[in-house]
């Protein structure tokens, strides 16, 4: 554990965040890399019809990464209360009953996901060059899912904790892993598709066994007995915290999928384009998402240390990173926006699919600041356990998405779909920072304390 394991409610807000955020960003980076990689291979050894194939899983697969992350999430707000207010007992109980619970609901989805993966893939207009080997990867996924679920559950208990830089040693090597694992199985193996499913799923295995032992280790260091093994009333706590974390982490990947039925409607070419783009926007999202994560822990120990005025001073530091990383973000595309699009792509590529990726990225690229204040927000009002507004204010952004890009873009072309992006972004931003400037988010603080 660190020296000072309280810094988060003890140290001066713009370090304490700034600690705590960075190495949360670092692994989160580390995490998109990979899934990075595995798209550049695909498109690279096995082809552009591969690409689109895994393209058109993405959304849904980044559907069950939002639910284990938005649930660890929601899990950790309580845990951080308890953490903040040395209830240590308690907090163990707490973390027991999310571990044992989250590893019920993946056997359980991971069990729908491989019966009814055909079906969804034709529900979403997957090509029909593209299908099964989206089916495929969709698949092995599937069987790998509480794994992915522990690793994702047991990293948010580690930032509940402070400890930030745990996860990060795990992302890495978990991310170094499934890189190395990627380039034998589809480079060297030939096994395409299902290579580049494998490489994950060993990688995420070995990766989730190692964080439960260094859990187990980490939590033997606190004082305090835990007092069974499921509690109803931490259970009910968390899934009040959860369910709404689940959807603003679930909102942009669900509007993806949901999108994605509309841009699959275009063809391979464009949605191995569209696919492309989308890889490489989900790095460029990742330290905004970081630093809404990183408010929600830093808000969630001030108010169970009862110093809830250190979370106006954390937001002001989570802003500054925001407009720092975005104007860095919409710089790098601008400049960069062939080179990275000619990443995921052979030569043998149509210029549509290089056109669609490129004009994505350089009008994406203007807006990351407003998902970054959206998410900063969102992470206090996480924090403070007022679910109900920033519930609607995520099915709010998700609406918007979808109707724009379900109804524009058969009229006015694909190009709708970006546009739908950023509005529906200030939609969801405009709605949970009025709240905020109210205070009114303040009367949730003793309910979710109590």
């Amino acid at each position: 554990m660190r020296e000072n394991k309280d810094y988060l409610i003890t140290e001066k807000p713009s370090r304490a965040l700034l600690v705590f955020s960075i190495p949360m960003i670092i692994g989160n980076l580390f995490q998109q890399a990979y899934t990075i990689v595995d798209s550049a291979i695909v498109g690279r050894y096995v082809g552009e019809t591969a690409l689109a194939a895994v393209g058109a899983s993405y959304a849904l697969t980044s559907i069950f990464i939002c639910i284990a992350i938005g649930g660890g999430i929601g899990a950790s707000v309580i845990i951080s209360h308890h953490f903040g207010g040395h209830n240590y007992g308690r907090m163990k109980t707490g973390i027991r009953t999310a571990l044992l619970s989250f590893l019920f609901i993946s056997l359980i989805l991971g069990g729908i996901g491989l019966i009814f993966s055909q079906q969804i893939m034709e529900v979403l207009n997957t090509p029909a060059d593209a299908i099964d080997i989206a089916v495929t990867y969709l698949n092995i996924y599937f069987l790998g899912l509480p794994f992915l679920f522990m690793y994702n559950i047991l990293s948010s208990m580690f930032n509940a904790l402070g400890e930030s830089r745990i996860p990060l040693y795990l992302l890495i090597f978990s991310s170094v892993l499934n890189i190395f694992l990627d380039l034998y199985m589809v480079a060297v193996l030939n096994l395409g598709v299902a290579g580049a499913a494998y490489a994950t799923f060993i990688a995420q295995g070995i990766s989730a066994v190692l964080s439960l032992i260094i859990f187990i280790v980490t939590l033997q260091k606190l004082p305090g007995k835990a007092e069974g093994w499921l509690s109803k009333t931490e259970f009910s706590d968390m899934s009040r915290i959860a369910l709404p974390s689940i959807l603003q982490q679930s909102t942009v990947s669900i509007g993806m999928m949901l999108v994605q039925s509309v841009v699959n409607s275009f063809g391979t070419q464009i949605l191995a384009g569209f696919s492309a783009a989308m890889r490489i926007e989900s790095l460029c999202v990742v330290p905004m998402s970081a630093i809404g994560n990183a408010m929600s822990s830093y808000t969630a120990q001030n108010i169970g240390a009862e110093k809830e005025e250190r979370i106006s001073q954390g937001y002001r530091m989570g802003n500054f990173m925001i407009i720092v990383i975005a104007v860095i973000l919409c710089l790098f595309l601008e400049i960069a926006h062939k080179p990275l699009i000619a990443l995921f792509l052979d030569n043998a590529a149509s210029s549509q699919t290089i056109v669609t990726g490129e004009s994505y990225l350089k009008f994406i690229g203007f807006f990351f600041c407003m998902i970054g204040f959206k998410m900063a927000v969102d992470g206090i009002l996480r924090g403070a356990g007022a679910v109900r507004v920033f519930t609607i204010a995520n099915l709010v952004n998700l609406t918007l998405r979808v109707t724009i890009a379900k109804f524009g873009a058969p009229i006015w072309g694909v190009s709708m779909v970006w546009y739908a992006v950023p509005l529906g972004w200030l939609a969801n931003f405009l709605i949970s920072y009025g709240y905020y400037r109210t205070g009114k988010w303040k009367e949730a603080v003793s309910k979710t304390v109590d």
